[in-house]
C-alpha cells in the first residue's frame, strides 16, 4: 500500500503555485495591459495559494474520494474543486489589488478555464510519479550474518 508523504504534497504544491503563478501574471498582464498588475497579483497569489494547495492536497488525500487509485473522473473533479476555491480567491485578490469588481471577476473566470486544464495535466503527472511514496508494506532486506 502506498503512502504519501508529506514532502510529496509539500513539492506538488510548489511545484503548482509555479505554474499557477505563470499563469496568473499572464492573465492579470493581459487583462489589465499592465505587467505590474500582473505581478503584484502573482505575488500575492503565491502566499495565499501554497497554503489553500497544500490544505486541499492533504484533504483529497486524507478523505480518499472515488478510491479507484487511478480514476481520472477522481483527478477531473479534484481539478474542479481546486479551481472553484482558486478561482475565488483570485478573484478576490485581484479586486482587492485594483478596486475592480469586474477586473477581479475576469481574471477568476479566465482562470477557471485555463488553471483546470493545467492543473488536471499536473495532477496526471504527479500521479505516474513515485517521488515521496512510502510503501507500508516493504520489507527490510535479509543481511546474512558474516559470524559462523
Amino acid at each position: 500500500m502506498k503512502k504519501g508523504s508529506h514532502k510529496r504534497h509539500l513539492l506538488k504544491a510548489v511545484s503548482w503555485r509555479i505554474i499557477g503563478t505563470i499563469d496568473t501574471v499572464v492573465i492579470s498582464w493581459i487583462v489589465s495591459g499592465e505587467i505590474g498588475i500582473g505581478i503584484k497579483i502573482g505575488l500575492i497569489e503565491v502566499l495565499t495559494k501554497i497554503i489553500i494547495y497544500y490544505l486541499h492536497e492533504r484533504v483529497w488525500y486524507t478523505y480518499i474520494l472515488f478510491k479507484k487509485e487511478n480514476s481520472r473522473l477522481r483527478h477531473i473533479l479534484k481539478a474542479i474543486s481546486w479551481r472553484f476555491i482558486g478561482s475565488i480567491d483570485t478573484a478576490v485578490i485581484a479586486w482587492l489589488s485594483t478596486g475592480s469588481f469586474s477586473f477581479g471577476l475576469t481574471i477568476g473566470s479566465v482562470e477557471m478555464l485555463s488553471k483546470t486544464i493545467l492543473y488536471y495535466f499536473h495532477e496526471r503527472i504527479w500521479y505516474k510519479s513515485k517521488f515521496g511514496f512510502i510503501h507500508s508494506n516493504s520489507t527490510l532486506p535479509e543481511f546474512k550474518s558474516t559470524h559462523q
